[in-house]
């Protein structure tokens, strides 16, 4: 009996040690494994896409279906109506430089409504209608304070106001609070057919969801451009800001800082977070089907300059910080890479270098644009600085 409990009990510790050593993530570029890219321009029945109408009306679409069905659940369109108030307005903040809006928007549909509070800033004595920025924040809500009684690197409206900019954002817990139970109290009330679906959205689908219903509101706001909006997220905000322009068409421009496994990293790397460990910690984040791929990268249909193509022509600028190898630099900077083919179908030339740049060397004169800060997975003003040469940069090409 007793040799049997021994065993028992080394058994239980072997199985226990081989799952910590698959969730151990891997920092050594040798140890990346051999892996082959889904083919972004090879149709279903294995036909190759040479121009942006194929590419529009038979690739595009499949791709966006098997990210649908695999990762990021259905992205529902339709709602009963849609109410916006301006619950609070100041027309002379930041010592009168803009105007300070509080909005409500609040979603009707099944018989229920979700509120999302839309914080916003617009930049006085300016041409109206001007860009914008939407930031779906996932950390505090003190890191978007509109009283700027606290400020925060995270989110500068002093500095996107002073550069001619709009600046807004919401809060992820307005439409999927970020817990693994409390989840489904928000986006999901309205669709509760998602909840037990296996493609069905969860949290990262409902908060691109939220940032097209304030899309909805900026194309009736008349102090906004609503052509030349930029979504941007970071971190898990940052896989959010991706899905909702791939979903979305009308965001001008899409900003993901640090997004890492599932967001602008490829996951055939194995580097860093993999698809195991980002579902057995966040299984409220992506649909379940996703949990077929835990140590089981290869088998994905789709890899994540899959998802970067999605948004194509409209530009896309990816980020990382130096120390955080989690999130994966060089498979960001290679998602990128193998975007590029697609951009071309629209005659536009990445000006990517071959290999990613050096700490602290942006490239963002570029419709695939990239940056390697030095410091922490973390959005800071060194990030927002250059998005806002980067939205300068295309706006005026556009002109």
């Amino acid at each position: 009996m007793k040799k049997f409990i021994v065993g028992f009990f080394l058994t239980a510790f072997l199985l226990s040690a081989k799952a910590q050593n698959q969730n151990e993530a891997n920092y050594d570029e040798t140890k990346v494994p051999s892996y082959t890219l889904p083919a972004v321009l090879k149709t279903a029945n294995n036909t190759q896409v040479t121009n942006k109408n194929r590419w529009e009306k038979v690739r595009r679409p499949e791709i966006l279906q098997l990210f649908e069905e695999n990762i990021y659940g259905q992205m529902p369109k339709r709602y009963s109506s849609l109410k916006h108030s301006v619950t609070k307005k100041d027309a002379t903040a930041m010592n009168g430089r803009a105007t300070m809006k509080h909005v409500l928007l609040e979603v009707f549909n099944n018989g229920k409504s979700v509120k999302i509070n839309l914080v916003l800033f617009v930049p006085n004595n300016t041409k109206k209608p001007v860009p914008a920025f939407l930031l779906i924040n996932n950390r505090g809500t003190d890191n978007t304070d509109p009283t700027r009684v606290k400020k925060s690197e995270f989110w500068p409206p002093e500095m996107l106001i002073d550069s001619g900019f709009a600046i807004a954002a919401i809060h992820v817990a307005d439409l999927a609070p970020d817990d693994k139970v409390k989840y489904v109290d928000g986006v999901l009330q309205l669709y509760p057919d998602q909840i037990n679906a296996d493609d069905g959205m969860k949290a990262i689908g409902a908060w691109a969801w939220g940032a097209s219903r304030v899309m909805d509101y900026f194309e009736k706001d008349k102090d906004i451009d609503s052509k030349k909006v930029a979504i941007v997220g970071h971190s898990r905000g940052g896989k959010a800001s991706l899905w909702a322009a791939a979903e979305d068409q009308r965001f001008a421009l899409c900003i993901t800082n640090c997004s890492g496994n599932t967001g602008a990293a490829l996951a055939r790397r194995q580097f860093g977070e993999r698809i195991n460990r980002i579902n057995t910690s966040f299984p409220h984040w992506f649909n379940n089907n996703y949990k077929k791929y835990n140590n089981n990268e290869n088998a994905l249909p789709v890899d994540q300059h899959m998802l970067i193509s999605l948004i194509a022509p409209r530009p896309v600028y990816a980020t990382n910080a130096s120390k955080d190898l989690w999130a994966d630099p060089t498979g960001t900077f290679l998602s990128l890479k193998n975007a590029e083919k697609v951009y071309s179908l629209y005659g536009i030339k990445s000006n990517l270098p071959a290999t990613p740049p050096g700490i602290n060397k942006p490239v963002i004169q570029s419709h695939l644009a990239y940056h390697n800060r030095e410091g922490d997975h973390d959005l800071m003003e060194y990030d927002w600085n250059n998005f806002i040469k980067f939205a300068n940069y295309h706006y005026k090409k556009s002109k």
